[in-house]
C-alpha cells in the first residue's frame, strides 16, 4: 500500500452534520448512543451475582483507535496482576507538545484524551508490546482519530470522530489531511494540530494499532455486530451479509477497516469503527467477562498489550480514571462526528471540508464544559446497532 494520503471513500457522500440539527456522519438525528453496558446482571435477579459485581471496581480501558475507553471490572484479581497489567502498557516519552502556543487550560476537572488507530504499515505493531517505534515517517497514518472529553462530574462521555481527510492547516506544513500530520511528526504534531484547529488543550494521548483489536475480540469469544444491507469490500474480497454478524477478530479487523463499496464512504467506517466499539464494550460487561477471573484476565492481557498512553499518565493516575467512570451507564456515552459540509479535490486527493461555524460551536462547548447544551440544540450520536 502506498504511504502517501488516501482518497477518501464515497467523494459524492452527503453533507451530513452540516446540516440543521445533524449530529454525525449520515446525519441520523439525536440518537444518543452509550457503549457499555450497565453492570446488572440481565435482570435474572440473581442478588449473588448483582453484589459481587458492584464489589468489584472498573477500569478504564482506552481504545484507539482508535481509537477507543472503555470500563470494564478487574476486582477479583490480586494485586500482582494489575501490576502486570500496568507493566504491559507502553507509555511514550515526549508525546505532548511544549509549551508555545498550547489552548489554555480548559474547565477544571474536565479531561480530553485524543484517542488515535494508527494504521501501521509495518510488519510489527506501532503501540503496545510490538512498539520499536511510535511512527515510521512518511509510512503510517491515523485511520482513526478520536477527541474523548470527560466532564468534571463523570457522569458523560463524549467521543467526537474527525474524519482523517479532514483538510486541516498543519504546522510546518500548510493545509494537507489532518491524518497526514501523524506521518510528517508522530503524535506530537497530530495534536498540535488538532490543538490548532479546535482550540481545545489535549490532556493525554492514547493509541492502538488495530491488530490489537484482534486479540481483544478473540479474548471476548468475539463480539456482534447487525450490518444493514450485504455489501463486498472489494480490496479484500470479503462479503458481508446483512444481519447480525458474530465476528471473531480477525473479522473484526476487516469490518473496522472497510471503506471501498460503502455507500458514504469514510464516514460509514467511522459508524464501523463506533458500532464496534460499542459490541466490544458490551460484550465485555454482558458476555460473563467481568464473572469470570479467567477470561477477563485474557482480556485485560490482550489489551494493556495493545496500547499505548503518554508518559504522564501513572498507574495510579489510570486507576483513579477509572474509578471516576465506574457509575457510567447505559445512555451516559454519546458519539459525535465533526460538523463537515461536505467533500471535494484538492491537490488530486479526495479531502473533507469541515464546518466552520459549527465546528466551532462544537469544540467550544467541549472547552468550556458545555456539551449537553450542544448536543439539546443541535442533537449527537449515532445509532450504533446497525451500521452499512
Amino acid at each position: 500500500m502506498p504511504p502517501g494520503p488516501r482518497a477518501t471513500g464515497g467523494p459524492n457522500g452527503p453533507g451530513g452534520p452540516g446540516g440543521p440539527g445533524g449530529g454525525g456522519a449520515g446525519d441520523e438525528g439525536s440518537e444518543s448512543a452509550a457503549f457499555w453496558g450497565d453492570g446488572s446482571s440481565g435482570g435474572d435477579g440473581d442478588d449473588t451475582a448483582r453484589g459481587r459485581k458492584k464489589r468489584w471496581p472498573r477500569v478504564l480501558i482506552a481504545i484507539g483507535v482508535f481509537f477507543v475507553l472503555v470500563v470494564a471490572g478487574i476486582g477479583g484479581l490480586i494485586w500482582q496482576r494489575q501490576a502486570s497489567y500496568n507493566g504491559n502498557i507502553h507509555r511514550i516519552q515526549g508525546v505532548m507538545p511544549d509549551g508555545g502556543k498550547r489552548p489554555g487550560p480548559n474547565v477544571a476537572g474536565t479531561e480530553n484524551w485524543l484517542l488515535v488507530g494508527s494504521d501501521s504499515r509495518a510488519d510489527i505493531g506501532t503501540t503496545g508490546e510490538g512498539s520499536g517505534k511510535l511512527w515510521k515517517p512518511g509510512q503510517q497514518r491515523t485511520d482513526t482519530i478520536m477527541l474523548l472529553h470527560l466532564p468534571a462530574d463523570r457522569k458523560k462521555a463524549y467521543i467526537i470522530s474527525i474524519p482523517r481527510d479532514s483538510y486541516v492547516d498543519i504546522p510546518g506544513y500548510g493545509r494537507q489531511k489532518v491524518n497526514a500530520a501523524f506521518s510528517f511528526g508522530g503524535p506530537k504534531l497530530l495534536i498540535e494540530t488538532l490543538e490548532q484547529l479546535t482550540g481545545v488543550r489535549i490532556d493525554h494521548y492514547g493509541a492502538i494499532d488495530f491488530e490489537g483489536f484482534k486479540s481483544m475480540t478473540d479474548a471476548l469469544g468475539g463480539v456482534t455486530v447487525t450490518i444493514k444491507q450485504s455489501v463486498y469490500d472489494p480490496a479484500r474480497k470479503k462479503q458481508w451479509t446483512a444481519g447480525s454478524q458474530k465476528l471473531n477478530g480477525e473479522e473484526a479487523l476487516l469490518f473496522v477497516r472497510q471503506r471501498y463499496n460503502l455507500p458514504n464512504g469514510d464516514f460509514d467506517r467511522i459508524k464501523r469503527q463506533q458500532a464496534f466499539l460499542g459490541a466490544l464494550a458490551k460484550q465485555a460487561a454482558d458476555g460473563g467477562t467481568l464473572s469470570n477471573p479467567l477470561k477477563l484476565d485474557r482480556f485485560m492481557s490482550a489489551f494493556t498489550k495493545s496500547i499505548s498512553v503518554d508518559s504522564s499518565e501513572s498507574a495510579g493516575d489510570l486507576r483513579s480514571l477509572a474509578l471516576s467512570l465506574r457509575h457510567l451507564r447505559v445512555g451516559d456515552v454519546t458519539f459525535l462526528t465533526a460538523p463537515y459540509k461536505g467533500t471535494g479535490m484538492r491537490n488530486k486527493q479526495s479531502v473533507v471540508f469541515l464546518d466552520p461555524t459549527r465546528a466551532k460551536a462544537l469544540f467550544n462547548a467541549v472547552k468550556t464544559a458545555g456539551m449537553p447544551e450542544y448536543v439539546q440544540k443541535y442533537g449527537g450520536g449515532h445509532g450504533l446497532g446497525t451500521v452499512s
